[in-house]
């Protein structure tokens, strides 16, 4: 196999994966916080694939400018599906969130099927062919752009985070929910705000992805299993390890292709998941519990 070759097909592994990350991050965040398995995640990502379709569609709209307004619109979903639908399950056994939220996923993929039907649709962006070369490398530019916009996307999250007061008050109610209600905390709408942040992760991430893969209403459940495979891989509630995981997800998903047949890389990636399990069952960067 030339070295050329392995080289390019293992960028091109690390920039999906950075998306990939990108993906699990509001996964991640939403569990982290909230303490809610978001079994709809990946099919919420569908849907934010088809609305950057419709926006380049109807409008021209190119995905990484319908990124900010998806985002925004993702945000409010977010926000009232917690706020409205998934708060008063909150103290409820875990199995029945769990029949309330793969009941949301259904119907959105139900949804789907009925507005757009089951063909797969795309976005025929100008540059979708060009490629950056360095040296030997060809790096393509729509993985490239979207790459480094996921990292974007993260790094403010992490910002936010890390830095305003309401970061640090979600922060406070993932702690200790408990000690946050007593100094006066409306926990409900931190945990609705962190909801929504991590359907605007998930909405951003859907129209970067997009412009990688074509988008048909069942792609839902194979991206939520993808997301529950990285965020165990690199940590469940780190948002550095949900990264970190979606991109040894992509390399291994890339490699594999290369080396074996496409049909391979879902293997691997639990291969990689089983091998973590055993080695460092927190996840690469999880605290142990």
């Amino acid at each position: 196999m030339p070295l050329e070759l392995v080289a390019n097909v293992t960028i091109a592994g690390l920039l999906t994966g950075l998306v990939y990350g990108l993906m699990a991050l509001g996964l991640s965040v939403i569990f982290g916080v909230v303490r809610v398995v978001n079994f709809a995640h990946g099919e919420m990502m569908t849907i934010a694939m088809y609305a950057a379709v419709v926006l380049f569609a109807a409008f021209g709209m190119d995905p990484f400018i319908a990124l900010f307004p998806v985002a925004a619109v993702f945000f409010l979903f977010g926000y009232a599906l917690q706020a409205g639908l998934i708060n008063p399950f909150i103290t409820r056994p875990e199995h029945t969130q769990f029949m309330l939220v793969l009941a949301v996923a259904i119907i959105m993929v139900n949804g789907l099927l009925m507005a757009f039907g089951p063909d797969a649709r795309n976005v025929p962006v100008d540059y979708a062919l060009d490629s950056f070369g360095i040296g030997p490398l060809l790096l393509d530019k729509v993985r490239v752009y979207a790459a480094v916009a996921a990292v974007a996307a993260a790094g403010g999250l992490f910002l936010f985070f890390k830095f305003t007061p309401t970061g640090s008050a979600i922060r406070a109610c993932a702690d200790n929910n408990l000690g946050a209600k007593v100094v006066g905390l409306n926990v409900k709408r931190y945990y609705a705000l962190t909801f929504g942040l991590g359907s605007a992760c998930v909405g951003a991430a859907g129209c970067l992805m997009v412009l990688l893969v074509d988008v048909t209403p069942v792609l839902g459940p194979g991206y939520t299993l993808l997301a529950f495979i990285i965020v165990i891989v690199g940590g469940l509630g780190s948002m550095a390890g949900a990264l970190l995981g979606g991109v040894l997800i992509g390399v291994s998903e890339a490699l594999a292709g290369l080396y074996f047949t496409p049909s391979a890389k879902s293997m691997f990636s639990f291969a990689l998941l089983i091998l973590v399990l055993l080695l460092r069952p927190q996840g690469l960067l999880g605290k142990r519990s």
